[in-house]
């Protein structure tokens, strides 16, 4: 059975941080989807699709369009597409702000499972993997319209895992308390060591892949790490 592993948003950190790990694994095939042009490491087995705005679902279809559904495959997607934004109260918040967040983080995730649930469909199977976030979880003061988004994105997650049973399609989340990447390093200044790194969500998303026929519907928090010596 071939393996073929799709990425949407492989240019941002945490993209091109589980990419760059889960390229190096063994699937058959890798596509690294972005909405705009991006450096990434170049293999004989990687390919670079362009998608332009994912909250455009024409662009999602054409990005489809270059992965054939077949019986002997199996598709693997994990969704790194998302934004931020906080530090306002809800009577601060701007109606534009929360349209914003839930475009970014619901619309282009529904979007992206529906077309994938529908190449799944012609394959012998898959699994499919969201980007949540621990305030989605457990609501954080300040960050209304994005813990809201990625609640909405944790119930749709467990939706999506009861219906993806007709066609062997399992779907999961990781939901990270903070990524350590450099946009957050610059706003953080300090706390590193305890922070998730993109390389080992790759690794955990590697894990829930390889046993993708049994591990569905879960919302797995990533908290800070502890050290062992």
């Amino acid at each position: 059975m071939k393996k073929e592993l799709l990425v949407f948003g492989a240019g941002g950190a945490l993209g091109k941080g589980v990419s760059g790990v889960l390229s190096k694994k063994d699937y058959d095939k890798v596509y690294l989807f972005n909405s705009s042009p991006f450096a990434y490491d170049e293999n004989v087995k990687t390919s670079c699709i362009i998608t332009g705005d994912l909250t455009n679902e024409v662009n999602i279809e054409k990005a489809f369009a270059a992965v054939k559904p077949a019986k002997d495959k199996i598709f693997f997607l994990f969704d790194a597409v998302g934004g931020y934004s906080g530090g306002k109260n809800i009577s601060e918040t701007d109606a534009a702000d929360w349209d914003k967040m839930f475009s970014m983080n619901l619309k282009t995730s529904f979007l992206i499972a529906k077309h994938f649930m529908n190449l799944v469909k012609g394959s012998a199977g898959g699994s499919i993997l969201f980007t949540a976030a621990y305030t989605g979880v457990n609501p954080e003061a300040k960050k209304a319209a994005y813990g809201a988004s990625k609640g909405a994105l944790i119930h749709f997650v467990k939706s999506l895992a009861l219906e993806g049973k007709e066609f062997k399609l399992s779907a999961n989340a990781v939901a990270p308390f903070i990524i350590d990447t450099p946009a957050n390093r610059e706003w953080m200044k300090s706390g590193y060591d305890s922070w998730i790194k993109p390389e080992e969500i790759a690794e955990l998303v590697h894990g829930i892949f390889n046993n993708f026929n049994f591990v569905s519907g879960n919302i797995i928090q990533l908290t800070e790490r502890f050290k062992i010596d």
